[in-house]
């Protein structure tokens, strides 16, 4: 199938975006602009220090 896609034999079909993918981005967006830059700052901490013990 790969290869009839690049070749121009078919088309590919993409589904659109669902609804959980778009409430999600606006989620993410209202909680970053409710946080403080403190807050962000332990998160991302929190998130490096997990990425690093596993």
């Amino acid at each position: 199938m790969v290869a009839r896609i690049a070749t121009g034999e078919i088309t590919e079909e993409l589904k659109p975006k669902s609804g959980r993918t778009k409430s999600g981005k606006a989620g993410s967006l209202a909680r970053a602009k409710s946080l403080t830059a403190e807050e962000r700052s332990e998160i991302a901490k929190k998130a490096a220090r997990a990425r690093w013990e596993s």
